[in-house]
């Protein structure tokens, strides 16, 4: 259940393709190998309203939170996220040239016992690659 959500300031909506960014993140996590696919959850959320440091309203942030389920080992967490967090952070090279920009991520581990799903994506995906 790898479910990336990201927020980023209003003022980035003319500089960033928000959806390339979504989908550079969608294929980082593919890329780490340890998430399956049919989990795999990219979303973002423009926030409207916002402060930044001194309140320049030229600043702006992308913060990203990965909620993955338990069961991965800390180093596998790291190699994982370490890999997402930079390919993200090169894509954001212009924004960090063209302005001041501050990017976050961090991973939190869903606790099973008061955690809940249903989801059919896993079982479409094995079909389709069964049947071609």
């Amino acid at each position: 259940m790898p479910h990336f959500t990201i927020e980023y300031s209003a003022n980035l909506d003319g500089r960033l393709d928000i959806a390339a960014v979504c989908e550079v993140v969608r294929k980082a996590a593919v890329e780490t190998g340890i998430f399956p696919l049919g989990g795999i959850r990219v979303r973002a959320v423009k926030c409207e309203h916002y402060a930044i440091a001194d309140a320049r309203q030229d600043y702006g942030f992308l913060d990203m939170v990965l909620r993955i389920g338990e069961g991965r080992d800390l180093k596998t967490r790291q190699k994982a996220g370490e890999h997402v967090f930079q390919v993200l952070s090169k894509y954001l090279d212009p924004v960090f040239a063209a302005s001041k920009f501050a990017l976050s991520f961090d991973m939190q581990i869903n606790d099973k016992d008061v955690s809940w799903k249903r989801n059919n994506i896993h079982d479409a995906l094995k079909a389709e690659a069964a049947h071609g």
